[in-house]
């Protein structure tokens, strides 16, 4: 069977491969390592069709090494165990591996070492989160390059790089159409070659924009649906929800609705409501957690009404990240090493506790926090919605701490 245009197209050089500005050209650190000759494990992250399949070809084309591809999924442990035993035959190979975040513990305990020694040298990829999708052992042994989004632009500068290879002979496609592939591949550069491939051989080479839309008049949604805190869509929805614009709201809810993944979007809103409303709204979150249950009853289309519902107050609540701020100082203190004995007199069965409920409105001036931070304040409350009655007794407690 014929290949796909996009793996006809692959890059053999860095030279060859679209976008990523940032990460290859003049003194960027993947074009020095070619320049250098060395290469290192590494994990290549973002969404899909913008480029890390073709930079790990690229790399090991650039540099002439032997190397392997296999897939964290469908390749199984005995396909490993063979780059493994090829790796000491040749005293080292590169393994580019697809959908690492899905690695299971038996590969990543046959490879761990072996990356470790050198044997192995990993150009690992995922559309996940390294931070919170792959293995923290895999991840300490190799560096982390974020792959950004193409632009329209770099996305029309690939299609231009098709219709003139060798694989579309004879095309024929007019600027209004070349425009359009751009705008609905999402920068997803794979899927703007596949539909333009598909229109090509679907309409004897001629190409236009009536007979683009006939086949596809949607535009291209990446939605990944293993992690929840990577994607640009869901990062642009906490943030239009956290700046309080309600109709960019709506309207990256509609997108994630489009996209179909509710798992995503739903655990998304769950932060939302205690990162960015938090205590200035403190009902929110049984709202938004009422609002996800309701909408798994129900389901598409009707859901949207019920999503729709929350985003909009979640948008045009007050907005508090006191809490966030709060334990971010406290964390911060606990990796520091700024932690301390705990006082003894809190301590179980202690006879000098002084039980609160039997003092004057429930409060009596006793030390908590250890020695070394018995001063420290982490939590400092706003004065926006609810909030403002939390401060009003967390002034009140700390007057009594200085009065009493």
């Amino acid at each position: 069977m014929d290949k796909p245009l996009a793996v006809k197209l692959r890059p053999n050089s860095l030279k060859e491969v679209v976008g990523q500005t940032h990460l290859i050209g003049k003194d960027k650190v993947l074009t020095n390592l070619v320049h250098n000759k060395k290469l290192f494990s590494m994990i290549l992250y973002g969404p899909p069709g913008i480029g890390k399949t073709s930079i790990a070809s690229a790399l090991v084309h650039d540099l002439g090494v032997r190397y392997r591809m296999l897939n964290a999924v469908s390749n199984n442990k005995k396909d490993f165990d063979i780059v493994v035993e090829e790796a000491k035959m040749y005293d080292g190979l590169v393994l580019i591996m697809d959908e690492i975040h899905r690695l299971n513990k038996d590969k990543q305990d046959l490879l761990l070492p072996n990356i470790e020694s050198g044997l192995i040298t990993l150009i690992g990829m995922t559309t996940s989160n390294p931070y919170h999708a792959i293995n923290p052992a895999i991840r300490s042994r190799c560096q982390l390059f974020e792959l950004k989004p193409l632009t329209e632009e770099e996305i029309k500068e690939g299609i231009e790089r098709a219709i003139h290879s060798e694989y579309l002979e004879g095309i024929a496609i007019d600027q209004e159409s070349i425009d359009y592939l751009a705008s609905v591949s999402a920068s997803d550069l794979r899927y703007a070659y596949n539909l333009l491939e598909v229109a090509y051989y679907s309409f004897n080479k001629k190409i236009t924009l009536e007979k683009l839309k006939s086949i596809n008049n949607t535009t291209n949604f990446f939605h990944d649906k293993n992690e929840d805190g990577y994607y640009e869509v869901l990062s642009a929805f906490q943030k239009s929800i956290r700046g309080s614009d309600v109709d960019a709201s709506l309207h990256y809810l509609a997108r994630l609705l489009e996209g179909g993944d509710l798992d995503s979007l739903f655990r998304r809103m769950s932060v939302i409501a205690y990162e960015d409303i938090s205590l200035a709204n403190p009902s929110i979150g049984p709202k938004v957690e009422a609002a996800i249950r309701l909408s798994e009853r129900v389901g598409m289309p009707e859901a949207r009404i019920i999503l729709a519902n929350v985003v909009i107050e979640m948008a045009l609540s007050p907005k508090s990240n006191s809490a966030v701020i709060a334990i971010d100082k406290a964390l911060e203190d606990i990796h520091s090493g700024r932690c301390g004995r705990v006082p003894k007199h809190i301590i179980n069965h202690n006879p000098d506790y002084k039980y609160p409920h039997n003092y004057p409105g429930h409060y009596v001036k006793q030390q908590y926090l250890p020695d070394n931070l018995k001063n420290k304040k982490y939590y400092t409350p706003n004065t926006i919605g609810y909030e403002s009655n939390l401060k009003t007794i967390y002034d009140k407690i700390e007057k009594l701490k200085k009065d009493v």
